[in-house]
């Protein structure tokens, strides 16, 4: 649901109304510790508490992984959801009217909020009904495909809400508008019923089907898969798109699989609805399945969410369909894969097997192994490239060659291109490594004649020193400004006595702030300066709060340790530090700037401006040695 902007009058009410303690003691088993609570944080794997609630402040902190925040915070990084949609939710748990920076938009809200609940209200009493129907004398044939063929335990047919849709064209009809007078067009609009092509009543979308409720990242029943029991065809079928329910963009499962892929910081992607709940029944929890769509980009970003690793590990079936499947879904989201937003794995179970197959007769160990032994997508296309190819034969050579330059050439990052050029060589070589230089030119000849030469050979076949050492450089230089940055803007935050001196610091020395997250929330600093002084640390994180992509990157500044605090207790020798360091970076970079031109330049040729380079480059070293006895700090002073 599109909404331009929430009143800031919504958003205070709910911040006044909503209690940490209250929200995150539905989800975390706290106790009281002085004047704090403590538990074990939901957010990492621990034993030992050390996540902490502060009432007086309404703020959380953990210790062990320093994720922290407010109530509006702790929504957001649980359920990986926008700022927007947890102000509405807790908006409408609060009862508090949903007003947007627009009246007619705030109607127009409005209007979808109580549309929305409604439907929220008829599906989880269909639900409900289907759950009934399964146990009475008309769903016994469903429940014995359950208990005898899935061979599903009690406990999971109960923890999925998998139900019977009874057979007959009117049932739910009939019990819904007839004997509970709801509106028959609130149960078309929640996809349970269509209206006859004749124009005379309206029929069942489900009968005589399996039922399996599709729950939103919340637990909410947005949604239906209908399984045939007998012939009839299609053999799935899925509710109709409606205001809460699209395919594309949702996965079965995910409220449930959404802790177990952040606890085992990767996610598996099944086809089917019963490959999911097989695999949960055997103790694999952070498993989701596609709705019968392509696994698209919406989806991989559901999962992503709860990932740090940016792990995907999809596990279709083996057949030829199952192999179809999977290409269509790397199609789907090969830029991401390209690009290293996901780490993209590929799990075929052999024989075409499905997981759901394959656990009737292997354990959940046996599965789990296949998992860790799951190749990346990358490699798995090229074994599907040479599969049942003989490459001795010129025929098969030059197609597999062909296939091979296409999926190199799409690779963008340059270390992951250089080493599968390396690895297809190797296989295009058949064995005899005196062919993988002339193999390694052939490919680039054709994925980017420009590449070809001598050169790029041997970085490709050697190890090449000065690259890994600039490379240990470039990781210093950048740990450095992270810190010198970071260490500045959390003083500016915390310590209202000095933010007139920083700011001062920086206009005098020219500088600004490097790192994209850190230019964000020096932005955002900028933005509320002038309006609010002390409270401006709760003010910034709430408006850093709406950028959910930035927020994780910065929201450690917002908060002190044990040790940053003492560490305030010499501030200006740490703000000197920080500015002296922001100053090497730039310097140094000016300083290899110069000197390669200096290098470059045939002093014979050009005397002027060999000169010129020379004293430009020995002025910054100069400068630079000046600045390191200003910073008077070492590098682990400042990380």
């Amino acid at each position: 649901m599109f909404i331009q902007r929430l009143h800031p009058e919504t958003i205070e009410e709910v911040k006044q109304r909503t209690d940490i303690y209250e929200l995150v003691s539905e989800y975390v088993v706290l106790r009281k510790r002085g004047k704090d609570f403590i538990g074990l944080c939901p957010f990492h794997k621990e034993k030992t508490p050390s996540f902490t609630i502060n009432q007086a402040k309404q703020m959380y902190y953990c210790f062990g992984c320093q994720a922290g925040g407010n109530a509006i915070k702790f929504l957001m990084e649980l359920g990986k959801t926008s700022f927007t949609e947890v102000i509405i939710d807790l908006a409408q748990r609060y009862q508090i009217p949903v007003k947007s920076l627009d009246f007619e938009q705030t109607q127009e809200l409005q209007r979808k909020l109580s549309l929305r609940e409604q439907i929220y209200e008829v599906l989880a009493l269909t639900g409900k009904f289907y759950q009934y129907a399964l146990k009475q004398t008309q769903g016994k044939n469903a429940l014995d495909y359950l208990s005898n063929y899935r061979k599903l335990s009690e406990s999971t047919i109960h923890n999925f809400a998998l139900g019977y849709a009874p057979a007959g064209w009117g049932v739910l009809y009939h019990h819904f508008v007839e004997n509970k007078h709801y509106p028959v067009k609130l149960l078309e609009q929640a996809g349970l019923i269509k209206p006859q092509k004749s124009g005379d009543g309206y029929y069942d979308i489900f009968r005589d089907r399996l039922m399996i409720p599709i729950h939103d990242v919340m637990g909410r029943i947005i949604g239906f898969g209908g399984r045939a029991l007998g012939e009839n065809q299609p053999k799935y079928i899925n509710s109709p798109e409606t205001e809460l329910f699209n395919k594309g963009k949702t996965l079965f499962a995910l409220d449930k699989a959404k802790h177990g892929i952040s606890q085992k910081d990767q996610a598996v992607v099944v086809e089917g609805y019963f490959d999911a709940i097989a695999l949960h029944a055997s103790g694999i929890n952070n498993v989701v399945a596609s709705l019968g769509t392509a696994f698209s980009v919406e989806q991989a970003r559901l999962v992503l969410r709860y990932t740090d690793s940016k792990q995907i590990i999809l596990n279709f079936d083996a057949d030829s369909a199952g192999i179809n499947a999977t290409e269509r879904a790397i199609g789907e989201i090969a830029q991401l894969a390209y690009t290293g937003e996901v780490q993209l794995k590929i799990l075929n179970i052999s024989d075409g097997k499905d997981a759901d197959e394959y656990l009737q007769v292997y354990t959940s160990k046996d599965y789990q192994q296949l998992i860790e032994n799951a190749p990346l997508w990358l490699d798995w296309k090229i074994q599907q490239i040479i599969y049942n190819r003989d490459l001795k034969q010129a025929t098969d050579f030059q197609q597999v060659s062909q296939q091979l330059v296409k999926l190199l050439t799409s690779i963008t990052n340059t270390d992951a291109r250089n080493y599968y050029i390396t690895y297809c060589a190797e296989i295009l070589s058949l064995g005899d490594s005196r062919l993988i230089p002339l193999r390694i030119e052939n490919l680039l000849t054709h994925i980017s004649p420009t590449t070809s030469n001598y050169k790029q050979i041997q970085l490709l076949t050697s190890q090449n020193q000065s690259i890994l050492s600039n490379q240990r450089s470039n990781f210093s230089e950048s740990s450095l400004l992270e810190a010198a940055e970071g260490l500045l803007l959390q003083i500016y935050l915390h310590c209202y006595e000095y933010r007139e001196f920083i700011f001062d610091k920086l206009e005098e020395y020219n500088l600004q702030f490097s790192l994209s997250h850190h230019r964000f929330l020096w932005q955002k600093i900028l933005e509320v300066s002038e309006s609010v002084n002390y409270d401006l640390l709760s003010t910034v994180q709430d408006k850093c709060l709406e950028f959910p992509e930035k927020i994780g990157l910065i929201s450690h500044l917002f908060y002190l340790s044990e040790k940053n605090e003492k560490d305030m207790l010499r501030i200006p020798q740490l703000i000197q530090a920080a500015i002296a360091s922001m100053e090497i970076v730039l310097t140094e970079k000016r300083y290899r700037y110069f000197l390669n031109l200096w290098e470059k330049t045939d002093a014979n040729m050009k005397p002027k401006h060999s000169t010129y380079y020379y004293k430009a480059f020995y002025t910054e070293k100069q400068k630079l040695l000046l600045l390191e006895k200003q910073r008077q700090f070492t590098i682990s002073n400042l990380l």
